[in-house]
């Protein structure tokens, strides 16, 4: 049987409930593609040793750093090396973002709140 087929967009659009709610889209040896919503304004955190990849795949997101912040559109890819403190927060309604990370990290990093998300849904 080939692998499974997923429109990341549309299983967002179908399944995904809530902004800041990471669904896990894949398995990469040892990381995840994650995909997500993304709200007003997220957790300002740091992931201390974890790199994260940023991908938008509809709308626009900014992510703040301490010294400044890049904003992403459609198609735009970042990569946020551990250790950088930042916060994304969307520019649009509802953007919808692939997220590539080790499959032990946590998406609020070094911080906890209601954002928190410790059991993650799949696609």
């Amino acid at each position: 049987m080939p692998p499974r087929k997923i429109n990341l967009v549309q299983a967002a659009d179908q399944t995904i409930e809530k902004v800041f709610d990471p669904h896990i889209a894949g398995d990469v040896n040892d990381s995840q593609a994650k995909v997500a919503k993304f709200g007003e304004v997220f957790d300002w955190h740091v992931h201390e040793a974890e790199d994260e990849a940023f991908l938008v795949l509809r709308g626009g997101i900014a992510l703040d750093f301490r010294d400044g912040s890049v904003e992403l559109g459609e198609g735009d890819f970042i990569v946020v090396p551990r250790g950088v403190e930042h916060r994304p927060r969307s520019l649009t309604s509802e953007p919808v973002v692939l997220m590539f990370e080790p499959a032990t990290t946590l998406n609020t990093g070094n911080a906890e709140s209601d954002l928190t998300v410790t059991e993650l849904k799949r696609l």
